[in-house]
């Protein structure tokens, strides 16, 4: 996934933050927690306030992600 989620990253720069979180890092567990992390890889698509706006679980494919990014940023 870290291809397709970089090349993502790349295409959305200035328009969406991406954060990564280490799931062995003990500083992460209140993150992890708050958004209801259980597999890995999981992805969240969050507005600035907070609500997730859509998760993903396993692998996705680039599409999907881009559906949900230009529906979010069409908003």
């Amino acid at each position: 996934m870290a291809p397709v989620v970089h090349g993502l990253e790349v295409e959305y720069y200035e328009q969406i933050n991406f954060v990564y979180l280490d799931i062995d890092d003990p500083a992460t567990e209140e993150f992890k927690r708050y958004f209801g992390f259980r597999y890995q890889p999981q992805f969240f698509l969050i507005d600035g306030a907070g609500n997730i706006l859509q998760q993903w679980a396993g692998i996705v494919s680039g599409d999907s992600f881009r559906q949900s990014f230009n529906q979010a940023l069409a908003q």
